[in-house]
């Protein structure tokens, strides 16, 4: 998911969506239709510095598309603080927009509602095809065996980012590669008001990635083959404990970010105070807090030894947006051009571009706004070495119950009580009991 604005999974929990009759969405009243498709409804999430900036890349394109199609695309920029409890609503009470974007961790979860265009071979050819998408891209689209629920729109991937600026204040000539760098070079960087690593322990989906990859570097999946909840896997609590320990022992994340849930600590990394972050693709970000490219650098986030790959050496999520449609829309035809149009090679760069983020589209990628160094990291970490979160229905209720867990540990470190091994397994073992039982 993109800018990580807070955890939107919460006040409508996702068992109203299995129960529901998955009656979808699409236009009300009689503006779009098969026979007359003269508007479409558009809900697309907040990608940008903020909502108004959104407005400004989108509503040219929005334009571009009607002249050449006659259909009016009526555009809402929906925060990521409201977007899945919308969407949820939206999926229970039939009211919803024609078209949408969803975070791509939602995937499986939102395809279990029923109320979503399923993407079989015909849908997809529609749109020129499944195999113009990467299948890291892919990966993130819904359940394994199952036609994907949406198409990829933004991909994004993790990478450290470091100020140049702090770095070479510090003497410190190279970015860390390993955890262990990690914590010596923000020590180095820590003191005098300033911190060597950001974090926003306040944002359960922020907790959720982060958590998640230190799983699989120690080997745990948080879910089992077939589907279960495992949280307290041995594997499971020493990745938890090894992030919130970055602030509770280690001291190199400023107290201060337990309370961080909208990108306070990228604000911290413009102002010279913080001086490594780890998010996606946050070059759109760095431009809007008045950075120029060459304050800051990337680096692919760290693995615990060696060089990032699969597996143990995974080192980020598969992060991104995809583009679905409510399955009952009264215009689907002209929903499937506008997914057409909106994951065109040419619409994909200039999407990509303005935000900072990775085409999906293969043909795209080959554009040579995307061959910087601070992209060939990210393209080079998707295609290698990031992972997709579980693609299971419960897999929304994961990122809130175990990253709400998460952001209570945050709290804890800073308020000085103790992070233990054990403590931090009480925490785990009741987010499991949280979990729906299979």
């Amino acid at each position: 998911m993109r800018r990580i604005r807070a955890a939107a999974v919460g006040a409508v929990t996702l068992s109203l969506v299995l129960t529901a009759a998955a009656c979808g969405g699409g236009s009300s009243g009689s503006e779009g239709s098969n026979e007359r498709p003269k508007t479409l409804t558009y809900w697309a999430s907040n990608q940008g510095a903020n909502l108004e900036v959104d407005k400004k890349v989108l509503q040219p394109e929005l334009d571009k598309f009607e002249k050449e199609t006659g259909i009016e695309v009526k555009l809402e920029v929906v925060p990521w603080g409201d977007l899945l409890n919308r969407i949820l609503t939206a999926t229970t009470s039939g009211q919803g927009p024609d078209v949408l974007n969803i975070g791509n961790t939602w995937s499986a979860s939102l395809q279990s509602s029923g109320a979503l265009l399923p993407w079989d071979a015909e849908n997809f050819e529609a749109i020129g095809g499944r195999d113009r998408f990467t299948d890291s891209a892919l990966g993130s689209t819904g359940a394994p065996g199952q036609d994907p629920a949406a198409v990829p729109l933004y991909s994004m991937t993790y990478a450290l980012y470091y100020n140049k600026k702090m770095f070479a204040d510090a003497g410190i000539t190279k970015p860390p590669a390993t955890w262990a760098e990690v914590v010596e070079t923000g020590k180095r960087l820590s003191g005098n008001g300033t911190w060597g690593l950001g974090a926003e322990g306040s944002n359960p989906s922020n907790n959720i990635h982060q958590v998640f990859v230190l799983g699989k570097q120690h080997g745990a999946d948080f879910f089992t083959p077939d589907g279960k909840a495992d949280f307290t896997s041995d594997g499971a609590v020493a990745a938890v404990k090894q992030y919130v320990d970055l602030m509770a022992k280690d001291k190199i994340i400023a107290p201060g970010n337990a309370e961080y849930a909208q990108n306070q600590s990228l604000s911290d990394f413009a102002k010279d105070k913080t001086a490594m972050v780890l998010w996606q693709t946050a070059s759109a970000t760095f431009a809007s807090q008045g950075m120029d490219e060459d304050e800051w650098g990337v680096a692919p986030a760290p693995v615990r030894s060696g060089r990032p790959g699969p597996g143990t050496a995974t080192n980020s999520m598969v992060a991104g947006i995809n583009m679905a449609v409510f399955k009952n829309t009264k215009n689907i035809d002209g929903a499937k051009k506008f997914v057409k149009f909106m994951t065109s090679d040419e619409e994909q760069v200039i999407l990509n571009k303005a935000y900072g983020s990775i085409p999906p589209v293969k043909a795209a990628q080959q554009d040579p706004a995307f061959s910087t160094p601070a992209f060939a990291v990210l393209r080079e970490t998707l295609a290698t070495s990031a992972t997709a979160l579980p693609q299971v229905p419960e897999e929304s209720q994961f990122e809130t119950v175990v990253g709400t867990a998460v952001k209570e540990l945050f709290a804890d470190a800073a308020a000085g009580r103790p992070v233990t091994t054990d403590s931090v397994r009480a925490k785990l073992e009741k987010a499991q009991q949280q979990m729906p039982r299979k």
